[in-house]
């Protein structure tokens, strides 16, 4: 069977099913050549076993594949990489202790004379780094980079191989703004040099900005398929999550108390933050927004005691907060951490496992701390329904398994049991969908409705505006201004984020 030749890749009938539950279904779908095609979904629509089947990780249940009208039916990811396929993952494939060049012909050095031609490779990474406009040396350390370059020098690695299909999943997750910018610039070229782009993201106004076409997955099925000119965001969300949001946030169910529940004063670490103030209300949302390097993550860290201070205090329900991380975890403290893989979960661990774990304490037996393992069960059980994890059996299903979404609920619900005064939420909705954002934001709301207070920190401006009570803008570890109220306006937070504006500037919104 052949297909058509302005097709690079197409799909027919392709299915792929795990245990004999369907991951994608029956999907019919054309790539056409020199296109940039959006590919949108929530968590567990079938993105990453599509991309795995084309990348020869998986091979299909059933149905077909076609690189250029013949049958492509990769056996590993060497034939995909052979073919001219290539990834840029989210979580970079680069060696960090190796220079550019050394990355780029790591799987095959040039040699002269049954030696490596270190010249050869120089100049030639230099044409790539060029062409990408990247301006560093061939022979610069990886691990010198930042974000952004680093994954330039994989779309560098990808040209080298003569890539003719460039797949990128999730791009802008870890880069700033500039970065952003300076990546879809590249896309550009990339598309006017004729190659063709497969571009995953849940940030759908990057998406809508980028793609020639859209393809929404839904459940493992192709649900919504055609030009980018005829989707507009309100319909990629509908078709994602198969029914219409009222809005992208939820509404506030209640407004923040009076009585102050976290007070910091002060709070100062030489080349990290500097006499940092300010409150939160029982009841509250209370945003923190920064550019990279503003010091809001350090913040974060410093406040949970995984990180020193110089001066300043840290006050939670009238007490001094003073000692390790325990001790703020037994006075009311939760923390979610902006990597939930590396630092939130357990990723072999059962789902059970990794509810229980901070509360594993409260479900010790006297006189010798046994567990009562059918308390566990049943307290997480209860809470698996309460805040929807979409699984099957938690005892014995590893949280790996999980969507990005579902995991990040199981990083927050692991705090809920054992019922905390305050919950830090460093980026709670980082690379996760849309539908998935929405019950996250609910359930910030409920815990604000219930009396705990929130401080939530995010790079995403228009989450924080649309969730917050109140906001503060830092730049380079000082505090920059406080917008008290929303409606809130986006080019003053951001003027304030770039440090235009005067410090601690207070602003009625």
């Amino acid at each position: 069977m052949s297909r058509q030749t302005q097709t690079l890749l197409g799909f027919d009938r392709l299915r792929k099913e795990y245990f004999g539950v369907p991951a994608v279904t029956d999907l019919v779908l054309d790539v056409p050549v020199g296109q940039v095609v959006g590919v949108i979904g929530e968590n567990g629509a079938g993105k990453s076993t599509l991309m795995n089947m084309i990348g020869g990780v998986v091979p299909p249940t059933s149905g077909q594949m076609f690189w250029k009208g013949q049958a492509y039916a990769p056996r590993s990811p060497g034939d995909a990489t052979m073919l001219g396929i290539a990834f840029i993952h989210q979580e970079l494939n680069l060696f960090t202790n190796l220079t550019i060049a050394e990355n780029i012909f790591v799987d095959g050095f040039p040699t002269r004379f049954g030696l490596i031609d270190r010249a050869e490779m120089r100049g030639k990474t230099q044409a790539l780094l060029e062409q990408l406009s990247l301006d560093a040396s061939p022979d610069t350390m990886v691990d010198h980079l930042a974000p952004g370059e680093r994954q330039l020098v994989e779309i560098a690695k990808a040209l080298h191989r003569d890539a003719e299909l460039i797949i990128f999943d999730e791009p802008t997750t870890s880069l700033t703004p500039r970065e952003t910018a300076r990546l879809f610039e590249t896309i550009e070229r990339l598309k006017a040099d004729h190659k063709t782009i497969l571009y995953i993201s849940h940030i759908l106004s990057d998406v809508e900005r980028l793609s020639d076409r859209i393809v929404v997955l839904r459940d493992g099925e192709l649900v919504a398929e055609g030009p980018t000119d005829e989707f507009d965001i309100p319909r990629m969300i509908t078709a994602m999550i198969g029914r219409e949001l009222s809005g992208l946030f939820p509404e506030r169910s209640a407004k923040p108390r009076g009585e102050t529940l976290l007070s910091v004063q002060g709070l100062s670490q030489p080349g990290v933050l500097d006499n940092v103030s300010f409150d939160i209300r029982a009841g509250e949302i209370f945003g923190l927004f920064g550019l990279m390097g503003s010091g809001r993550s350090e913040m974060a860290r410093i406040l949970f005691g995984l990180d020193p201070y110089a001066a300043g205090t840290v006050t939670l329900n009238g007490a001094t907060l003073a000692g390790s991380v325990r001790d703020r975890i037994r006075a009311g403290m939760a923390f979610v951490t902006e990597d939930r893989r590396a630092e939130g979960l357990m990723m072999d661990a059962s789902i059970m496992d990794n509810l229980s774990l901070v509360s594993i304490e409260r479900f010790g037996r006297t006189p010798v701390a046994l567990l009562d393992e059918k308390a566990i069960a049943a307290k997480t059980e209860a809470l698996k329904s309460d805040i929807q994890i979409k699984a099957g059996s938690i005892a014995v299903q590893p949280v790996r398994s999980l969507s990005g979404g579902n995991q990040q609920k199981v990083v927050i619900g692991k705090w809920l049991i054992n019922e905390p005064a305050l919950f830090i939420l460093d980026e709670p909705t980082r690379g996760v969908d849309v539908g998935a954002k929405y019950e996250i934001y609910a359930l910030a709301d409920r815990l604000a409705a219930a009396g705990n207070g929130i401080l939530f920190i995010s790079s995403e401006l228009e989450e924080v505006a649309g969730v917050c009570d109140r906001v503060m803008v830092m730049n380079r570890g000082e505090v920059m201004g406080t917008f008290d109220a929303p409606p809130f306006v986006d080019t003053e937070i951001l003027a304030l984020a770039f440090g235009e504006q005067a410090k601690t500037r207070e602003v009625s919104a």
